[in-house]
């Protein structure tokens, strides 16, 4: 499944992340964007923007493609751990095997994601196109996939989620060799061969699945944005002008799980492409939206929507801009393999556990046939989208220095693919040569630390064309202690 998951990815060997600066690599390394995008990059940040011109003389069309983003985030794994599941995940993506018996390295497993909370996102331009001209305004258009998973298990979960049926939950297991079955005690002191003959762990006296998940969440979402937008000036002129732009998207999702376990209660909605070949069982028979044909290539769609962008900007003596934005309004209606979840004593398990430390393979445990939920089957069912309001400014010290602030919060963090919470951000630029950028910044919040952007941007040709690499916090390639792994890169924007 997990191939199938991040089949797009497997084009290009680099991998990079961006979740509140969406494609815009040229702003990763800052930290900061609501003032700083230009051309497409302002699509679901500030399309406003649009209404400034390219800032390169003569220049008024702007393309580009080979945009590319992954990042992992965590509130309590080092990088070292973040990077042991990077290595699993690319692994997977290129067919290799992360096989994992040991029934001791997954309760090591368990244990490193226990309330760990982990983020991951990834972006992709397919393609982008803006015009900037001063009396039209701007127009940008472009393609986007983008994938968002946040997850915190509680110890039960994260248990029974990397150990399956020999999870520590279940006090029995039932052991079947030939016709004979033998009920034994889950002791930890039993041979790998017995092991392997294990059918299913059981608890004599169970508990409710809300009770063993309390303080679970995962949030996941994959998504392919065809954004749009138009910004252009209001009224004004050099010393003071007001800019105003709307955008908006048609959004196809491949897949979505939304899992919370909170206050003795719990909500789950899942509708995951049937490319994913995930067996959810005999509920399936009697489910209105189930979908069971398979399809190579990337994954099919299972819900479309929409999202709506509104945003303002001013500018003031020409080297100070103001910019608020509220970004990705709308909702997407799921009408493919839709299924909720009833609360239920969990008493057996049939399903083993996680082969190695990909907690993005969760879904497997949570919804295979005899895995932990018991799923009813749904017609459709509408999700918010991720939706944030933004606010930033900066200020140009001559045509060297740019420097701003940023300030990102979900409108409803619940939503899958959202900010957990607000973001609050600095950093700015140097051009020590016309065609050089050097940027750096701060930020912190959402589940992220203290972390230090960085990034080197090449502008050829009197901007005609751009190529950079950057990273979300340079302190992945400087201490131990960093929560985060991430770099960003692009390859082919040109202006002309």
């Amino acid at each position: 499944m997990q191939a199938k998951l991040f089949l797009f990815f497997t084009i290009f060997s680099f991998f990079s992340f961006s979740q509140t600066q969406g494609v815009a690599y040229t702003e990763v390394g800052k930290g900061v964007a609501t003032t700083f995008v230009t051309d497409y990059h302002t699509l679901g940040i500030n399309s406003s923007a649009l209404g400034w011109g390219t800032g390169y003389e003569g220049k008024k069309f702007t393309t580009g493609m080979t945009e590319f983003s992954l990042g992992l985030y965590s509130d309590s794994l080092s990088s070292d751990k973040l990077a042991s599941l990077y290595k699993t995940v690319r692994k997977e993506i290129r067919g290799g095997s992360n096989t994992t018996t040991d029934w001791e390295q997954q309760a090591l497993y368990a244990k490193d994601y226990l309330l760990s909370g982990i983020s991951i996102d990834a972006s992709y331009n397919w393609f982008g196109f803006a015009y900037q001209g001063e009396k039209f305004g701007g127009i940008a258009f472009n393609i986007q996939e983008q994938y968002n998973w946040y997850s915190k298990l509680s110890a039960d979960a994260s248990g029974i989620t990397f150990q399956g049926k020999l999870a520590d939950y279940f006090d029995q297991l039932t052991v079947v060799y030939g016709a004979d079955t033998t009920i034994i005690a889950n002791n930890g002191n039993i041979s790998d061969d017995t092991l392997a003959h294990v059918v299913s762990g059981r608890v004599s006296a169970p508990l409710s699945l809300a009770s063993i998940t309390e303080g679970t969440k995962i949030k996941f979402s994959w998504n392919r944005f065809y954004n749009f937008g138009y910004g252009r000036k209001i009224i004004g002129d050099s010393s003071f002008a007001i800019y105003a732009g709307i955008g908006g998207r048609f959004i196809q999702s491949t897949a979505m799980f939304d899992f919370e376990s909170k206050d003795g209660e719990i909500r789950m909605y899942s509708s995951v492409s049937p490319s994913f070949n995930l067996d959810y069982g005999a509920v399936a028979n009697s489910n209105p939206s189930a979908v069971n044909q398979n399809s190579a290539g990337i994954p099919t769609s299972v819900g479309n929507g929409y999202g709506l962008d509104f945003s303002v900007s001013v500018r003031l003596l020409k080297h100070i801009k103001l910019g608020l934005a509220v970004n990705n309004i709308g909702a997407v209606t799921y009408t493919r393999n839709v299924y909720s979840v009833r609360d239920t004593l969990v008493g057996e398990i049939s399903v083993d556990g996680l082969s190695n430390n990909n907690v993005t393979d969760a879904l497997k445990i949570f919804l295979k046939d005899g895995g932990l939920l018991n799923l009813v089957g749904e017609e459709k069912v509408t999700i918010k989208n991720a939706a944030n309001i933004r606010l930033g400014g900066s200020i140009e010290l001559g045509k060297m220095i740019h420097v701003g602030f940023d300030f990102v919060a979900p409108f409803d963090r619940d939503s899958p693919g959202s900010i957990q919470n607000a973001i609050f951000s600095v950093g700015g630029e140097v051009r020590p040569v016309r065609w050089l950028a050097l940027s750096v910044g701060y930020y912190g919040g959402g589940i992220y630390k203290n972390n230090i952007p960085v990034g080197i941007n090449f502008i050829l040709g009197k901007g005609r064309y751009e190529i950079g690499i950057s990273s979300r916090d340079a302190l992945t390639f400087l201490t131990k202690n960093s929560n985060s792994i991430s770099t960003a890169f692009g390859v082919a924007r040109l202006r002309f």
